[in-house]
């Protein structure tokens, strides 16, 4: 059991909701019930008049305050050498709004239900505009400008290696597969609904939020842009946090306007949202598509691979969203192959919907999907076996210098593939297969190998600090969503510095610890936080020796640290640790006090998943019938938390594969998904028992020897199911539908399949 499971499951979390301040009023945001409008006027008479009510604010209190528009992190130029077309996203809307749900006004009461009140009295007059709400749609000619800045509503162009050698590599190519694969847009849906506590103390000119979060320290200083103020005015406080997966990373637009409000009406104003809030207010993910094509010579060995990504962003750009769709895809475009050149164009677009943003696996899934589809149907055409073709493909000697740059430091592709065939039962598949037909059932098996970039900067920092009662403090910028931080990095920092665990406790979530890092984002926590723990535990060590040499009245060279004890070696005299920690206190802290800090390079986790499928052709009906999942995630510190992020990821992955799809009319831009009524969640009859098997390679460019872990399982689980559809469907001479395969759209892809006497058998 983790450490923080008793006091989860026992009711003792404390998540936003859970705070309150003596004092408080309650917030309730109106949001557009639009796609695109102008907004002619805007009433807010009748609603300060209500019951209770102690502000209204609207876009035009925020234009008043001086509030800058919400940040984009994005430094790299486009294709033109241009930089990102940023519209202006106000943290509430400002003469139009652009999708439905952004916020419009801000109401603050006496109570909830005042504020929910209140806001039905704001009067709006609006001038309905053309929406366009579809990524297809676009950049077709004619179509609606949603932006008069951008051209074709490309906000964005970028591209990763050499276009021109890589059309020379097609062009003289033996053999050339075309392939196109749509990811459907997603709502992360964590089990926490967004909740805020703002607070401005006026004698202090300081601002204080509670908020859930996925890291304090980027989101303060992404909120004290937007504010126009200093980050030490701003400090935000994250505690327990019902689940991130990309969507807690960024600013909103909520956290800006909720600060704006308690500074108005001087008290702490709370806003707790609702699941409808969640599927309206907060980023989506995915919602792109990937077209291109890989070559190959007459030996089936790969000579290029060309793509083109386009991705919506929204009505607006989330802090993340573009370089997601950039970058992100970017770097994982070789895969775990030696494809000599390669090139991909990556365009950004605007559509009238919510801003898409970080959503598990950000840009690696997608890049996964295309890479492991379109190998399984370069096999399919040459006549080449699935397995056969990627052992011949693999990189198989390191450190490997791919062709867009990055530098691979360790991996063991084909072992993984191996040792995953044989778990799964690869080769007794085709029996499987025939016991199937006789059931008359579709059967298919399929398997992805895959590569991840995690980790990287920022420069991230750690510092362990020794209280007067004996307890060792770990502080860490990173946030726990769930992934055990509690657990684990007390546990590395009681291994190095060898004390019980139980005397080593964690605190996250709050920057007024001034620490440099980044978020609990692109499975980073480990690799980054735990390396900066390990650098300020030989600190605390070193700084050790020579305090313990002082006390034990002996020469530094001659003292020696085992087991959480300062030897002189030869001797039978010694003092532990934590005895040293007490002698050497002050007021302000301890001597022995540490700060690690350093530069974190990107690591390459890798893996192979197989994924097995039968299908009902009657009914459309997909049985998810087993599922394999062999990682290489480097040196494993808690197998059972690896394990179980793992097993989420996969859980999401079959949710974007089967069941999960956020869509929106596309003439009225109106969400049709708005609810659990409309938007399934996967459940756990969706998921086989699961064989997950670590195999892990050290990685050469960190400490601890870790790679990421928390994305694995979207990453490798989602190609492989998707490969494992289309092998089922292969015998009928069909491809396999856009995801999510639900029931209706295989049994229409079945139902378009050829006569029997022209199917493929």
């Amino acid at each position: 059991m983790r450490r923080e499971d008793h006091r989860l499951l026992t009711g003792a979390g404390r998540y936003t909701a859970d705070c309150n301040d003596e004092g408080q009023g309650h917030a309730c945001f109106l949001r557009a019930d639009r796609a695109h409008a102008e907004i002619e006027s805007l009433d807010v008479a009748s609603a300060c008049a209500a019951p209770g009510v102690l502000a209204v604010l609207t876009g035009r209190d925020v234009a008043a305050a001086g509030y800058r528009g919400l940040p984009v992190a994005l430094p790299i130029k486009d294709r033109g050498r241009r930089p990102l077309v940023h519209p202006h996203r106000p943290a509430l809307a400002q003469g139009r709004v652009r999708y439905v749900g952004e916020p419009v006004a801000l109401v603050v009461a006496q109570t909830p239900a005042q504020a929910r009140d209140a806001a039905e009295l704001i009067e709006i007059g609006y001038r309905d505009l053309p929406a366009l709400a579809a990524r297809d749609a676009a950049t077709q000619p004619g179509a609606l400008a949603i932006w008069p800045e951008m051209r074709d509503n490309v906000c964005f162009e970028w591209e990763v290696g050499d276009e021109a050698r890589t059309r020379a590599a097609i062009a003289g190519a033996a053999h050339v597969t075309r392939l196109r694969v749509v990811n459907n847009r997603l709502v992360a849906n964590p089990m926490e609904n967004r909740a805020a506590l703002a607070a401005y103390d006026r004698a202090a000119d300081r601002y204080t939020l509670h908020v859930p979060s996925q890291g304090t320290a980027q989101l303060r200083a992404q909120i004290a842009g937007v504010l126009g103020i200093e980050p030490a005015r701003l400090r935000v406080l994250t505690h327990d946090v019902g689940g991130g997966f990309g969507a807690r990373t960024p600013v909103y637009p909520e956290h800006c306007a909720l600060l704006l409000a308690a500074k108005t009406v001087g008290r702490p104003v709370k806003w707790v949202s609702t699941r409808a809030e969640t599927f309206l207010g907060e980023h989506h993910g995915r919602d792109s598509v990937m077209e291109g094509e890989l070559a190959l010579d007459r030996a089936g060995r790969f000579v290029a691979l060309r793509m083109h990504f386009a991705a919506a962003m929204g009505a607006y750009l989330s802090a993340a969203g573009a370089l997601i769709s950039t970058a992100n895809v970017g770097h994982v475009i070789a895969g775990v192959y030696r494809t000599p050149v390669l090139y991909g164009r990556m365009t950004c677009l605007m559509t009238n919907t919510p801003p898409t943003g970080p959503y598990r696996g950000a840009g690696r899934p997608e890049m996964a999907c295309f890479i492991e589809r379109i190998v399984d149907e370069a096999a399919h055409e040459t006549g080449i076996d699935r397995l056969e073709l990627r052992r011949r493909n693999f990189v198989d000697a390191f450190p490997y210098r791919a062709p867009n740059g990055l530098t691979y430091d360790t991996g063991d592709f084909a072992g993984m593939l191996d040792r995953a065939c044989a778990l799964s039962g690869w080769r007794e598949a085709a029996a499987r297969r025939a016991d199937a037909r006789r059931r008359g059932r579709l059967h298919g098996i399929g398997l992805a190998s895959f590569l991840e970039v995690t980790g990287g900067n920022p420069r991230e920092g750690a510092s362990i600090r020794f209280a007067p009662d004996a307890t060792v403090l770990v502080h860490c910028g990173t946030q726990s969503n769930g992934q055990g931080h509690e657990t684990v990095f007390p546990a590395i920092v009681a291994e190095f510095l060898g004390v019980p665990v139980e005397r080593v406790r964690l605190v996250e979530g709050d920057h007024d610890v001034a620490l440099v890092g980044g978020s609990s984002v692109g499975s980073r926590s480990l690799v980054a936080a735990g390396s900066a723990l390990k650098l300020a535990a030989e600190e605390a060590i070193r700084k050790g020796i020579g305090l313990a040499a002082q006390r034990l009245e002996a020469a530094t060279d001659d003292v020696r640290f085992e087991a959480g004890r300062f030897r002189i070696a030869g001797t039978d005299r010694s003092i532990g640790l934590l005895d040293l920690a007490a002698d050497v206190s002050t007021p302000g802290g301890t001597a022995l006090d540490s700060l690690g800090e350093l530069d974190v390079p990107p690591t390459f986790p890798s893996g192979c998943y197989v994924a097995e499928v039968e299908i009902d052709p009657e009914t459309g009906v997909l049985d998810l019938c087993a599922l394999t999942a062999v990682n290489d995630n480097g040196v494993v510190k808690d197998g059972q938390l690896v394990e179980g992020q793992i097993h989420g990821g996969i859980a999401q992955a079959v949710g974007q594969a089967l069941v999960e799809e956020c869509l929106f009319d596309p003439d009225s831009g109106q969400l049709l998904t708005g609810s659990f009524l409309d938007y399934a969640m996967p459940r756990a009859d969706h998921l086989p028992a699961i064989a997950c098997e670590p195999h892990p390679v050290p990685c050469a460019t960190n400490p601890l020897g870790v790679k990421g872990a928390g994305e694995c399982g979207v990453v490798g689980a989602l190609p492989a199911v998707m490969n494992a559809v289309a092998d089922a469907l292969r015998p009928l001479g069909v491809r396999p539908p856009d995801t999510p395969f639900t029931p209706q759209r295989l049994w229409q892809a079945i139902r378009g399949a050829p006569p029997t006497g022209e199917r493929n058998e």
